[in-house]
């Protein structure tokens, strides 16, 4: 378990220079206590003012010769009591500039490498059930983790995305800066699955007004809230709650019906339906002669065509299919 820190930044600085000066003045005291165990080469005498010098020196370096340790007690102090301080000594100095210089200088390096090297992304705005569960789909479906941005303002959340391999952000994603940092532009597709429909709304309205032509799913969870999601600019609205009813539903009348739909949902199932665009040699033949798969719908700019209406007699340029193929095929 964790939780965020609440002490201040300047009193974490001033504890670590505090142990610092501490270790320091261990060595200090006994390197004062057995000042007859050292040898000053300058002037034969030992001071407190040389017994500083040489205790800061030994700390910080490995010393200069002027002032050295000539019996075995005070060799074996400096071995087994001055160099251990002075790497944790080192290694506190070395933490905090990593912690407070150079960590922001690297976190913000790398988070700019990873913006310029996203492109044809999936953005997933929020990892809860759903959000976690259309993550791991898209990795079992063949998805580089590396081409998955998470974003979401719960850092529990963010963490658990981490583990998987994928790109995170800890943000807003109602704001636009948010977005942008994702390169949202560029992005393939966006999944919003934000657990409150309103605020699935929001961030497909920003979304949308971010990135106008990347397509836009989001999850609702009222029905009477679709209508004002796509008017936000999802292209795509599932409602979980509508699709268990349908299934439910259908079960009753057919007990392979809700089956059937999971196999086609489901990335181990032995279906799989897929949307491709017309092949230039398919152009002029009617959907029933694919080769590829079982042709089901054909979209013909905003319209829907089903394989048994007139509109499926010849494939047309620009027309997107919808066929069932096996899964062993459908990669």
């Amino acid at each position: 378990m964790r939780r965020r820190s609440t002490v201040p930044v300047w009193l974490s600085i001033l504890w670590r220079i505090g142990l610092a000066l501490a270790l320091v003045g261990i060595a200090l005291a006994g390197h004062w206590f057995d000042r007859d165990g050292l040898r000053d080469n300058v002037d034969g005498s030992v001071s407190f003012v040389d017994v500083l010098y040489f205790t800061m020196i030994t700390v910080t370096t490995v010393g200069y010769g002027d002032i050295v340790p000539v019996t075995e007690q005070a060799r074996l102090f400096d071995t087994f009591v001055v160099t251990p301080i002075r790497l944790f000594v080192w290694l506190i100095f070395l933490g905090t500039a990593y912690d407070f210089l150079l960590k922001g200088v690297w976190e913000r390096w790398r988070m700019k490498l990873i913006q310029n090297r996203l492109h044809d992304h999936i953005v997933v705005v929020g990892y809860g059930t759903s959000g976690t569960e259309a993550v791991a789909e898209l990795v079992r479906r063949g998805t580089d983790p590396a081409t998955i941005v998470v974003i979401d303002a719960n850092a529990d959340a963010i963490d658990a995305a981490e583990h998987c391999g994928v790109n995170v952000l800890l943000g807003d994603a109602t704001r636009n800066a948010t977005l942008e940092a994702v390169q949202i532009v560029r992005a393939r597709s966006i999944i919003i699955a934000a657990g409150r429909d309103d605020t699935t709304i929001l961030i497909a309205l920003t979304a949308r007004g971010v990135a106008p032509g990347v397509p836009v799913s989001v999850i609702i969870r009222s029905q009477d809230n679709e209508g004002l999601a796509r008017e936000a600019g999802a292209t795509t609205v599932i409602n979980p709650a509508s699709f268990a009813g349908l299934l439910l539903a259908g079960s009753t009348q057919s007990e392979h019906l809700a089956d059937y739909l999971a196999d086609l949902a489901n990335h181990s199932g032995r279906v799989s339906l897929r949307e491709r665009a017309v092949a230039p040699a398919e152009i002029g033949k009617p959907l029933s002669a694919i080769e590829t798969g079982l042709g089901v719908r054909i979209y013909r700019g905003r319209s829907a065509i089903g394989f048994w209406e007139p509109g499926s007699a010849a494939l047309e340029p620009g027309d997107r299919i919808i066929e069932i193929r096996p899964m062993s095929e459908a990669s």
